[in-house]
């Protein structure tokens, strides 16, 4: 079954770039920038990786970012995961980056987008990965700063495939983002949310009433309202789903535990997706080789759900039609 699934062509829609810094790569970037870091080395620094809840992972991620600093280091950030996913049959990556968290630093957005779409280039022609970018807002910020950042973002529009929502979610609603969003609309940029992985049902419904997503990130929750789950399902909406993510979150205690089986039963439409690979335990094959093991799923299963994410993703019908052929001349 590994063969199978490593070769099977899978699309990432669920990927914070800033959370595939490994610490190997982390440790080299501190050294180039001059940059001091909490841990003495590489085995301390995984270690940390041990997380109570989203807060305490959110609390080591803006600490890793402290290395990122230069056009070179986005690039570099980039690339590392591209040729990670490369080599585990990823075909497609959709990243999703925080601007603000880097701001906070006095690292400006045009060394962000600099770096992050020269390493989009080069990964398309070196590797023949495609890729996506969406601008996330931090959603324990207030809707003025998403919306300043929106603003300034304005010669980078036509870059951006998707705005979406991330960072605390306990407390900060989809509704505070309401007026954002809609700019965004009529700006015509498509919209995400990460709704319903710490928050509840509620948020997913709010992600979708009062934000008007075409994905919901997580959306695990949603389980607790079955009213939700048949709007889901009825309104196809996809989950970009990320198992070993919320087992290290405690989202769930263990992986045999996750409801990816009651979601599917359900009819939803799932993806699986790595979320923030070097904190959490791996990239997608490791999330699709963890739901083997704890399910026991079949091919056709894993076919479905890799077909899934090749229909929601932000591609051209170009490159759709390819990756579709590319899928089924995998099986």
């Amino acid at each position: 079954m590994r063969d199978f699934l490593t070769r099977l062509p899978k699309a990432e829609l669920h990927l914070h770039i800033e959370g595939s810094l490994e610490p190997e790569l982390m440790f080299a970037l501190a050294e180039r920038n001059r940059v001091r870091l909490p841990f003495a080395s590489v085995e301390e620094a995984r270690d940390a990786y041990d997380f109570s809840d989203l807060q305490s992972f959110l609390d080591l991620y803006y600490q890793g970012m402290s290395v990122l600093h230069t056009v070179e280091d986005f690039y570099d950030l980039a690339m590392d995961y591209f040729r990670r996913a490369h080599a585990e049959g990823v075909v497609h990556v959709e990243m999703h980056f925080d601007p603000q968290a880097h701001q906070v630093r006095g690292i400006e957005l045009p060394v962000v987008m600099e770096g992050l779409a020269l390493a989009r280039r080069h990964a398309e022609r070196e590797l023949g990965l495609s890729s996506a970018l969406i601008m996330a807002f931090l959603r324990d910020q207030d809707a003025a700063a998403a919306m300043s950042l929106l603003d300034e973002a304005a010669p980078y529009w036509e870059m951006l495939d998707a705005v979406g929502l991330d960072s605390a979610e306990r407390g900060n609603p989809p509704s505070k983002f309401v007026e954002v969003f809609e700019r965004a609309a009529r700006l015509g940029i498509p919209r995400v949310a990460h709704a319903g992985e710490e928050g509840p049902a509620a948020y997913i419904r709010e992600a979708l009433d009062l934000l008007d997503v075409c994905r919901i990130d997580h959306g695990v929750r949603c389980l607790e309202d079955p009213d939700l789950v048949a709007r889901l399902r009825d309104e196809g909406m996809v989950l970009t789903v990320c198992p070993l993510s919320n087992v290290r979150l405690k989202v769930v205690e263990r992986i045999e535990e996750h409801p990816l089986p009651q979601l599917l039963e359900a009819g939803l439409r799932v993806t699986l997706n790595s979320d923030d690979p070097a904190y959490f335990g791996g990239g997608v094959l490791d999330n699709y080789l963890a739901c083997q093991r704890a399910f026991d799923w079949d091919e056709a299963t894993f076919i479905q759900i890799a077909g899934t994410a090749i229909e929601a993703a932000f591609v051209s019908q170009r490159r759709r039609l390819a990756l579709r052929r590319q899928l089924a001349d995998s099986v």
